[in-house]
């Protein structure tokens, strides 16, 4: 059965003042192996020293990860880019220049959220930050990730794009990983991998850019902001760029 927001609240009853989270903007490519580290040792810090939770906005250079379902069979071009084992859920994913990864490390106990409510709060940033961009990004039953339909007049031909991946872990309460947007990275990277192990027909990837709307990275990082508030609550922002 699908969640709703009534099954899912925003963010647990506001008492005091808003929580602080690290917002934080990269400016260079961050390697993989140095950005996991980085949320693993806040995900400890947050959870045994009462550290600031942390939004982190990056990009990576080229690459794949698998997560902890992923299929050898799925990986189609081993030699194309690193590939790095990871502990998040889901399968193969692509990350690279033009995708903004916003990794989040949240305390759910703090928060009042269960890890189903969280996925379904995670998707819902997403969606919220499409429609600054008059994207209508949606959720599929049995597909994860947020996508865009791009299908015919009448549903023919059926076509529908993933737009938006989905990945978290949660160690004692505390969340990290968490999503991947497509702004303008180039999407003949994808072919590499099945994404997400998803390969019907129809099913493709895109992009902000590749649906018309010539958006920047900062554009992007606006919108996140604006709808991390609206759906995890308010927050005291600290930090910045990098």
């Amino acid at each position: 059965m699908a969640l709703t927001e009534t099954d899912c609240p925003a963010a647990a009853a506001p008492t005091g003042a808003p929580r602080a989270v690290e917002w934080r903007v990269a400016r260079r490519p961050v390697g993989y192996e140095e950005a996991l580290a980085d949320m693993e040792a806040r995900a400890a810090a947050v959870r045994d020293a009462g550290a600031p939770e942390l939004v982190w906005l990056l990009e990576h250079p080229p690459l794949y990860t698998a997560g902890t379902s992923a299929k050898q069979a799925d990986l189609l071009e081993p030699a194309r880019f690193p590939v790095h084992k990871t502990g998040r859920g889901g399968q193969f994913t692509y990350h690279g220049p033009g995708q903004r990864v916003a990794y989040a490390v949240l305390d759910l106990k703090a928060r009042g959220l269960d890890v189903r409510c969280y996925v379904h709060k995670l998707e819902e940033w997403v969606i919220r930050t499409l429609a600054h961009f008059a994207v209508e990004g949606e959720r599929r039953a049995g597909r994860v990730g947020i996508w865009v339909d791009r299908s015919g007049p009448g549903g023919t031909p059926f076509k529908e794009d993933k737009i938006a991946a989905i990945g978290v872990r949660v160690r004692r309460w505390v969340a990290f990983h968490g999503l991947a947007l497509n702004v303008e990275p180039d999407l003949s990277h994808f072919d590499g991998i099945v994404p997400c192990g998803i390969a019907e027909d129809g099913l493709g990837v895109t992009s902000l850019v590749d649906l018309g709307r010539p958006v920047t990275m900062s554009d992007v990082d606006f919108a996140l902001e604006d709808a991390f508030a609206e759906i995890f609550g308010p927050f005291a922002k600290t930090g910045g760029g990098e």
